[in-house]
């Protein structure tokens, strides 16, 4: 993983092939960057009362960060406004020098999964998604946006996702795995049916305001954890869209796990086996083992990367996986973010390089 402090110039990829990064973060420049994509009772709204979350501090996230808006140093627009949200720049920085041939915006500011105002999260998500496009896609054509969503409200959900799906620059529909309940509930079924029935995957990313403290012991001390527990998102939403049967309702359906890590899949996937050949009576819906469903439906981007200390373990860790399960991305521009050059701690051949940084991505997404 390769932190890029302020000073350090972007240095061109080594591959001639390009890349397409699954996960680069947009910003607005300001409060009122939202307003032509709102109508004047949400204008308001944001400017008076703001969002109404499940969690008392309404204006950052749990625990502060170690950097001003998670981000890196030298990412902040020489114009003004936040990382992220200067497109000019963002080209300038990230785009161009490492040869990005799609770049895929997953917007996180606005909490719209954890907004308790439901009428409020429509009208975000319909903004957002708007806004990704006027302000994005339409001024570079490698762009493409996730379609945001108000999760708690799958009726709502599914108009969205049969407003915005007609234009093929959404690529994916956006869910938060730490949700208000288990994202495989009956609940949530409408919009993977609406999934399913557009062929868009779920781009599940972590993080999100649920209401729950991020680990199973409550929350913790520090920031160190705080961000470890990140991961913490990935085996619970696995395992609820898997036993709750989702899997099996929907084959069709692609998740890709987006920031929570991939290491842990392998064991997970042998323990949920496990348990499965013992109990399974209590999941006769399930018709195969769940690594089955696992191997079948589920897809990772790479960043944050686990780094053991040698290579071979890395390698494994891939062939456990799968090589074709990974999907390249930077995280741009937060701190940990991966650089293109330095991310992969192994070497790779020319094939294994572009498999991964770019065409797992051009068929997953079906470019």
């Amino acid at each position: 993983m390769s932190v890029i402090e302020s000073g350090q110039k972007s240095v061109p990829a080594r591959s001639d092939a390009g890349i397409i990064d699954c996960d680069i973060h947009p910003l607005p420049k300001n409060a009122k960057s939202l307003n032509p994509f709102l109508s004047k009772r949400w204008q308001e709204h944001s400017e008076e009362f703001g969002g109404h979350l499940r969690q008392p501090f309404i204006n950052s996230t749990q625990y502060p960060r170690s950097a001003p808006l998670i981000c890196r140093r030298d990412a902040w627009p020489p114009g003004g406004g936040p990382p992220g949200s200067d497109l000019e720049f963002m080209q300038e920085q990230h785009l161009d020098p490492f040869k990005v041939l799609k770049g895929i915006l997953i917007p996180l500011f606005g909490n719209v999964s954890s907004e308790r105002n439901l009428d409020y999260a429509r009208a975000l998500a319909r903004a957002q998604n708007d806004w990704q496009i006027a302000e994005w896609c339409d001024r570079d054509a490698r762009l493409r946006a996730t379609l945001v969503v108000a999760q708690d409200d799958p009726a709502s959900a599914v108009k969205e996702i049969e407003r915005c799906a007609k234009d093929g620059r959404f690529v994916q529909i956006m869910l938060a795995p730490r949700s208000s309940e288990p994202l495989g509930r009956e609940r949530y079924w409408p919009i993977y049916e609406a999934a399913q029935a557009f062929n868009l995957p779920l781009g599940i990313h972590s993080y999100g305001i649920g209401g729950h403290a991020s680990t199973g012991g409550g929350w913790p001390s520090f920031y160190m954890e705080e961000h470890y527990a990140t991961t913490m998102g990935g085996p619970a939403v696995m395992s609820s869209l898997v036993m709750e049967g989702v899997l099996e309702r929907f084959p069709a359906l692609r998740v890709v796990l987006v920031e929570i890590g991939f290491a842990w899949v392998p064991s997970f996937a042998w323990r949920l086996d496990r348990l499965w050949s013992t109990m399974k009576r209590e999941v006769p819906h399930l018709t195969r083992p769940p690594s089955e469903y696992i191997k079948r439906n589920f897809w990772y981007t790479t960043q944050p990367m686990e780094e053991p200390p040698q290579s071979k373990q890395l390698r494994l860790t891939f062939d456990l996986v799968g090589w074709d399960r990974l999907l390249f991305s930077t995280d741009y521009p937060h701190w940990d973010q991966d650089d293109p050059l330095y991310a992969f701690k192994m070497p790779l051949t020319a094939d294994e390089r572009r498999q991964i940084c770019r065409e797992n991505a051009e068929q997953f997404y079906r470019f």
